[in-house]
């Protein structure tokens, strides 16, 4: 039923975007721009934009430009790849309001102040991207997204430029507005999604971003057009509250500070310690310390190889450059796999020198680099130090008790 609606709800707006002159004749056609706030799942947690058309006749569609279809073929590889191709679509506006207000999300709606032109032109516009050639386009999160692209289309409907209002991020923080540091304050009940991000993305993501780029998170969206205008005249009429639920009511709760990644990387570190410590006393390097090194490095490897494809393969803008690769790669494998050769030991050794004084210089030049990186970084990079050190002593203390 959902899909013959969207259908049925598709087809009217193509007609209705095909008779332009006819909308001109119907002024009381009401345009908005509607702002969904953030839900629980990590896709929704900076909001969602639609537009929404009312229509002489009773005809009341909401205009998604935010739909995937996790069952495509492939889609997961598609998505980590780059070729996202997200679509557009159209559906009768209850039900697509009444799926909101049941997640508990803040919803508003605001009322474009457009002649009846500007509005014929906009449903054109709508009409033509919901044709079927037209529907499916390439998402870039940060670039070309549900709230990039009505601004674009309400933009080319008024045939002037935008000048957007400042955002929650200019307005109240004292941090550089770039992308990550938006992402930021949307993701911070969410830790570990933020840790994600900051290990995949890299030093793009980082630089000063304009008012228009920071309008790529909905609800940012929705406070700059508040006090947008265009051609010199306020672009919201009207401002109205559809689903009244606070701004962050559907987004999960904080997670506990013991669950957060610093946490469980200074428990990480705590432990790297503890082994180094019994075995600098013992003087030799024991079972337990080459199990835990083993699947320490192997962990770091196997994220290093993934990097690699985000960096070399992916199409993603966001995640080259990565300064993280500097001490995240493939080469960390080596340890993991090297521990257990009889014959790898002189390979291991000039590993464990050489990444001992790269993790060194990184951490010395940190704060010069032009990524952000998380503070959770900080204990993982000691833990791999403390450990390529301990082994280099102990090997050193073992060679020279052989030579006694």
């Amino acid at each position: 039923m959902k899909r013959l609606l969207a259908i049925a709800a598709t087809i009217m707006l193509i007609s209705a975007g095909t008779a332009p002159a006819a909308a001109q004749e119907r002024p009381d056609t009401v345009v908005s721009l509607v702002t969904i706030y953030p839900g629980s799942d990590i896709y929704e947690l900076e909001g969602h934009s639609a537009l929404r058309l009312r229509m002489p006749g009773g005809a009341d569609i909401a205009v998604n430009f935010g739909l995937f279809d996790f069952d495509s073929p492939n889609f997961v590889y598609r998505f980590v790849s780059g070729q996202t191709d997200y679509m557009a679509g159209a559906m009768p506006w209850q039900p697509f309001l009444d799926s909101y207000r049941r997640q508990g999300r803040r919803v508003i709606e605001q009322e474009l102040d457009l002649d009846s032109t500007q509005k014929a032109r906009l449903i054109e516009l709508t009409a033509e991207n919901l044709r079927p050639e037209n529907r499916t386009y390439r998402y870039n999160y940060v670039l070309d997204n549900c709230a990039t692209r009505p601004l674009r289309l309400i933009e080319l409907a008024v045939g002037d430029s935008i000048m957007l209002g400042p955002g929650p991020d200019e307005a109240q923080s004292s941090l550089p507005v770039t992308f990550r540091n938006s992402m930021r304050r949307y993701h911070r009940n969410y830790p570990w999604f933020q840790f994600g991000i900051d290990l995949a993305l890299g030093s793009g993501i980082d630089r000063p971003i304009s008012r228009r780029e920071e309008s790529f998170a909905p609800a940012t969206l929705a406070v700059q057009m508040a006090s947008a205008t265009a051609g010199g005249r306020r672009l919201v009429g009207a401002t109205n509250v559809l689903a009244d639920f606070s701004e962050e009511n559907a987004v999960l709760a904080p997670t506990p500070w013991y669950l957060t990644p610093a946490a469980a990387f200074i428990l990480l570190l705590l432990l790297g310690a503890a082994l180094s410590i019994a075995d600098l006393r013992r003087g030799a390097y024991s079972t337990l310390s080459r199990l835990f090194d083993t699947v320490f490095f192997g962990v770091l490897g196997l994220t290093g190889c993934v990097l690699t494809f985000l960096i070399f393969v992916s199409v993603h803008e966001a995640t080259s450059p990565n300064w993280l690769y500097v001490w995240l790669n493939p080469l960390c494998l080596i340890p993991a796999i090297f521990l257990w050769l009889k014959k790898g030991k002189c390979v291991l050794i000039c590993y464990q020198i050489i990444n001992f004084a790269v993790l060194l210089i990184f951490v010395a030049v940190w704060p010069f680099l032009p990524q952000s990186a998380n503070p959770a970084f900080l204990p993982v990079i000691l833990t791999e130090m403390l450990r390529s050190a301990t082994y280099v002593r102990l090997t050193a203390t073992a060679s020279r008790r052989n030579k006694r």
